[in-house]
């Protein structure tokens, strides 16, 4: 029995995902296209990848720059991820009247995003219907704190001075079945790692007052 697309889409629909805008600069003319086909490939070194589809008409400016920034969009920015998902003007005459800075490649970093990983592509690979690249981490940041894998690449960053208060009422955008969701601000536990931790510390604290 065969998969079908549709039922696939709607398989792989049930994992919540945030949204990206994955932004490219090819000799002067940006491209971007809405992505959640986005994740870590390696910390050391640091290694992300993106699917880009076939068909795209950002493809071969991806290929030609050979970098790429994904933007990390927050609840705020769903118009972003639905203009840069159209086939419009505004897409691809006018970058969807982005504002953008710059950090390492010369890639777009959108203004306002939850976070930003600046990367230069360093292999492609086949993926079915999709082209997979894979990007060394050059840049990276948050509202709050941005770093660079090579510090005179700052010097060419057009970044703004990074701001905590910016960060603080930041909810990221998601993605699941088909629709756009914001996360529940008032529902908020730690990982199993940051649990186990305190747990750790916890009886370890535990001890020493019983032994003292």
């Amino acid at each position: 029995m065969a998969i079908e697309k549709d039922f696939f889409r709607q398989v792989m629909g049930r994992f919540t995902t945030g949204v990206t805008v994955v932004t490219t600069n090819n000799q002067g003319t940006l491209a971007g296209l809405t992505v959640n086909a986005f994740c870590s490939v390696s910390h050391h070194p640091p290694l992300v990848l993106v699917c880009v589809d076939c068909t795209s008409n950002t493809l071969p400016h991806f290929r030609a720059s050979k970098a790429f920034a994904v933007n990390m969009l927050t609840k705020e920015q769903e118009y972003l991820s639905r203009c840069f998902a159209t086939h419009s003007k505004d897409r691809f005459e006018h970058f969807c009247h982005a504002t953008y800075h710059r950090a390492a490649t010369g890639a777009p970093v959108l203004d306002n995003v939850l976070a930003f990983i600046d990367a230069r592509i360093i292999a492609e690979y086949p993926g079915g219907d999709h082209v997979i690249f894979l990007g060394q981490v050059e840049a990276m940041g948050t509202p709050d704190h941005i770093v660079f894998a090579n510090e005179e690449d700052s010097e060419l960053s057009t970044l703004p001075v990074p701001d905590a208060a910016d960060q603080e009422n930041n909810q990221p955008l998601v993605f699941y079945c088909g629709e756009y969701r914001h996360l529940a601000s008032q529902y908020k536990k730690p990982s199993l790692a940051a649990y186990y931790n305190e747990e750790f510390e916890r009886q370890a604290s535990n001890k020493q007052n019983s032994s003292s």
